[in-house]
């Protein structure tokens, strides 16, 4: 057996500014106030005696969460889960570790999950099935991206931001390697990032 270690290239970062934009942050601004209505008016009268509460995923969703909670005009509140399944790689490992539970209990009250992008569906529909341990009132889901030609178990979600082809993207929360969340748009990473 030999003592030499597996050596990985190292990522390379180009500029986001020389990726193709996918979604502008105008239009991701105005879908998500749209999404925002509609959970608004969905909600409206089913008082259980707390505010809606939303779930996010971390950390890929925090930003569309927060955009989310200001567009929603009944009350709302935000908690937090985190998983494991990308690493630092551009592709799911398929493998689901849950880092971080909620905070508060959820149960008998109506729950939204956050998430930054639904693909494969291994990840939401994990939690999913552990937050419906929680018994809430109601459990919906809400993802800023769709990419159903990455599906692999059955589950859609009830507000969908964006449908978008089985490209990686950057931007608006999302990163490579921890890199361009930042970025206020939705942009196409490239396929090839050294040319």
């Amino acid at each position: 057996m030999s003592n030499s270690k597996l050596s990985f290239p190292a990522p390379v970062f180009p500029p986001a500014s020389q990726m193709d934009v996918l979604v502008s942050t105008a239009q991701i601004a105005a879908r998500v106030a749209e999404i925002g209505r509609q959970i608004t008016a969905e909600y409206e009268g089913q008082n259980t005696g707390h505010p809606l509460v939303l779930i996010g995923v971390l950390k890929g969703a925090a930003i569309f969460l927060s955009d989310l909670a200001r567009a929603i005009t009944i009350d709302n509140t935000f908690d937090f889960v985190a998983v494991s399944s990308y690493g630092r790689a551009r592709v799911s490992s398929g493998a689901v570790k849950l880092i971080k539970d909620i905070d508060n209990p959820i149960e008998g009250r109506h729950v939204i999950l956050v998430e930054d992008i639904l693909d494969t569906g291994l990840t939401l529909s994990y939690l999913r099935g552990l937050m419906l341990q929680h018994k809430p009132a109601s459990l919906k889901i809400a993802t800023c991206l769709d990419k159903p030609e990455r599906r692999l178990v059955p589950i859609e979600a009830d507000y969908v931001g964006f449908k978008i082809p089985n490209q990686f993207v950057i931007g608006y929360g999302m990163d490579y390697a921890e890199v361009y969340r930042n970025v206020p748009d939705i942009r196409l990473f490239p396929n090839d990032p050294n040319h």
